[in-house]
């Protein structure tokens, strides 16, 4: 039997039930104030929420994040995170950074649990050892996605997950009318990573899409 579609509004109306249902702290909301200040886009609290779950799933000891952005995906994780992992996380932006580990202060995380570290992405994620982390979050410059996923398989130990972070691109991926740059690297990454062996991949609609990998 050939399942029955249902109309957009129900899937708008799911959609906002599921975005609706996180109760966030109040760092995590100062952290969100601290993002609009700046003018950053921070995930939202179902994304947030997911990266939770994915990193309490994995029981990872060493993730690396790209985008740090005001903190607010850095303090999921780290809510999700075991007492010994260790939080990589990197952005070429400074103010950020600042922004962020105000937020890491207000939650009294351990400053051995969270390494900060300001640069791009293509001078940082060489630097870092090969096959020596459990978990790679991308959420930076959507013109060095690419590059950063290859990284990432370098990086991942095998099992490892990668989480892409807007990887619908605020609903634009999938119309093919639209050809912007940022667009067009999400479809190609999105296709690149469900076609290769070495992956195993999953596009969730959670907030503005989540492409979920792990490293065979």
């Amino acid at each position: 039997m050939k399942p029955v579609s249902p109309q957009s509004s129900d899937k708008h109306a799911s959609w906002a039930y599921a975005e609706s249902r996180p109760v966030e702290t109040e760092v995590t909301e100062r952290a969100r104030e601290r993002s609009a200040e700046l003018g950053l886009r921070a995930v939202s609290p179902g994304t947030a929420a997911l990266l939770t779950v994915l990193a309490a799933t994995r029981s990872a000891s060493a993730v690396v994040e790209v985008g740090t952005g005001a903190g607010v995906s850095g303090l999921a994780l780290m809510a999700g995170l075991p007492a010994h992992a260790v939080l990589t996380t990197l952005d070429s932006d400074g103010d950020a950074q600042r922004a962020a580990r105000e937020a890491f202060g207000e939650a009294r995380l351990p400053t051995q649990r969270t390494r900060m570290i300001t640069g791009r992405s293509r001078t940082v994620l060489p630097r870092l050892s090969k096959g020596a982390y459990d978990m790679v979050v991308l959420d930076g410059d959507p013109a060095s996605l690419p590059f950063d996923v290859e990284q990432a398989g370098r990086m991942l130990r095998p099992g490892g997950l990668l989480v892409v972070v807007d990887a619908l691109d605020h609903d634009r991926v999938p119309k093919p009318a639209v050809r912007e740059p940022a667009t067009v690297t999400a479809r190609q990454v999105e296709r690149a990573l469900r076609e290769d062996e070495a992956w195993s991949s999953a596009l969730v609609t959670t907030g503005t899409g989540v492409l979920l990998a792990v490293r065979r």
